[in-house]
């Protein structure tokens, strides 16, 4: 009997041979659907900010103006036109606005050049404009 009881060298080269083609194959596939998850995740959140503000406006007759921002879901408005009917807890579930899927604050405009109000997020790349995965997610453009 063998009482060396291992692997050879030639047995730890396969493994790795066949652990590194299988990396190669799925890395680039998973690597790729973060920015798709991303826009996805933008997409949703900008839905959700257009239903909260549709509910301030049916509460309050008016959309929180640019200078209130998307903080007016959350907190009472203090500047420009005060809301009188304002809902106790505000108007999104979470209590707080949180930024894109990339770490930055969504842009929101009201009144809007392409509606009663736009909202957009810059995309991956932080800047108006961009093409692919860098474009801008707007609200106008969501169906």
């Amino acid at each position: 009997m063998n009482a060396n009881k291992g692997f050879t060298l030639l047995e730890v080269i396969v493994v790795v041979f066949i652990l590194s083609l299988l990396a190669a194959l799925v890395a680039p596939r998973i690597i790729g659907r973060t920015d798709d998850a991303r826009i996805a995740d933008a997409k949703i959140q900008i839905k959700n900010f257009e239903t909260a503000l549709k509910l301030f406006k049916m509460d309050n007759g008016f959309y929180p103006t640019t200078e209130q921002g998307l903080t007016a879901l959350v907190e009472k408005p203090t500047i420009g036109q005060i809301p009188e009917k304002y809902r106790e807890g505000g108007y999104l579930e979470q209590r707080r606005i949180p930024p894109d899927p990339w770490g930055r604050p969504y842009v929101y405009i009201s009144p809007g050049v392409y509606g009663d109000f736009d909202l957009l997020s810059y995309g991956a790349d932080g800047r108006e404009g961009g093409e692919g995965k860098d474009a801008d997610i707007k609200n106008w453009d969501l169906q």
